[in-house]
C-alpha cells in the first residue's frame, strides 16, 4: 500500500512539472513589450489615434471622465467636435476650454439635456410651476419668469403648451469666463401653444395651430464642481 500511494505521489507530481512547464512556454514572461489589455471604460475620441502616453504601460487605473488633459502645446484632433461645431470656430475653441478644465465633458450629452431642460421649462412656465423653475433657472432670469407668471395668475389667464417636436438644437456661442462655463444653444422647436382668459375664450395662439418658435438660451455651470447642473442664465427670442 504504501509503495502504491508513494508510486501514484511521484506521477502526480511528474504532471505537475509538466503542466507548469507547458504554461510557461505557452504565456511566455513579460518583457515589458506586451500590449495592454483593452479597457472597455476608455473613453477615446472619434478618428483619434492612441497618443504616446496611451500606448506607454503605467500602473494608473483610468476612470471614465478622468482622462488625461491635453497639454497646452498639443494640437487637438481636427475632427474633435464633429457634428458639433466645425474645426477653427470660435465655438471649437470654447469647446476646447471647456474640456481642457473638465476632462469629461460631453458636448452632445450637453445637447441632450439642454433639449430635455428647454421643454421642461417651456412646460414648467406655461402651466406657473414655480417649483421646477426654481432649479433651472438663474435667480435673475427666476425673477422674471414669476413676474409674468404673477401677471397672468392676476389677470385669471392659462397658457395650454403642447410640444410638437424640438428639431434642432445648436451651439451659437461657447466660452469660460474664469471657472464658470456659458453655452449658448439655438432651439428651433414647433409648438401648439394657446392663452385664455378668465373666461376660457383664447385671447392669444391657437389651441390647434402648429407654430414654429426659435428661442436662443445660454446655460452656465461652474466648471469641475461637485453640482452637475447647468442653469438658464439668459433667453432671448431668435430670429
Amino acid at each position: 500500500m504504501q509503495d502504491a500511494f508513494d508510486l501514484t505521489t511521484i506521477v502526480f507530481l511528474a504532471l505537475a512539472v509538466f503542466v507548469i512547464w507547458r504554461l510557461r512556454s505557452v504565456l511566455g514572461q513579460r518583457t515589458g513589450q506586451e500590449r495592454e489589455p483593452y479597457d472597455p471604460f476608455a473613453r477615446r475620441e472619434q478618428g483619434a489615434k492612441p497618443s504616446a502616453d496611451m500606448r506607454r504601460e503605467d500602473n494608473v487605473v483610468r476612470l471614465p471622465g478622468a482622462e488625461r488633459a491635453p497639454a497646452a502645446d498639443e494640437a487637438p484632433a481636427r475632427d474633435r467636435w464633429a457634428g458639433i461645431a466645425p474645426a477653427g470656430s470660435s465655438v471649437a475653441s470654447g469647446l476646447d476650454a471647456v474640456a481642457a478644465a473638465e476632462a469629461g465633458f460631453d458636448p452632445r450629452g450637453f445637447l441632450e439635456g439642454a433639449k430635455m431642460a428647454y421643454e421642461a421649462i417651456v412646460s414648467a412656465f406655461a402651466s406657473g410651476d414655480r417649483k421646477i423653475l426654481k432649479n433651472l433657472l438663474s435667480r435673475d432670469v427666476y425673477d422674471g419668469f414669476d413676474r409674468a407668471i404673477t401677471e397672468r395668475e392676476r389677470k385669471g389667464e392659462k397658457v395650454e403648451t403642447t410640444f410638437v417636436s424640438i428639431d434642432q438644437a445648436e451651439m451659437t456661442n461657447v466660452e469660460v469666463r474664469g471657472r464658470t462655463a456659458h453655452i449658448t444653444v439655438r432651439f428651433q422647436s414647433k409648438l401648439i401653444t394657446a392663452t385664455r382668459n378668465m373666461a376660457g375664450a383664447v385671447i392669444d395662439g391657437s389651441p390647434e395651430a402648429v407654430v414654429d418658435v426659435t428661442d436662443v438660451w445660454t446655460f452656465a455651470r461652474t466648471l469641475a464642481s461637485n453640482d452637475p447642473n447647468w442653469q438658464l442664465v439668459a433667453t432671448e427670442a431668435g430670429q
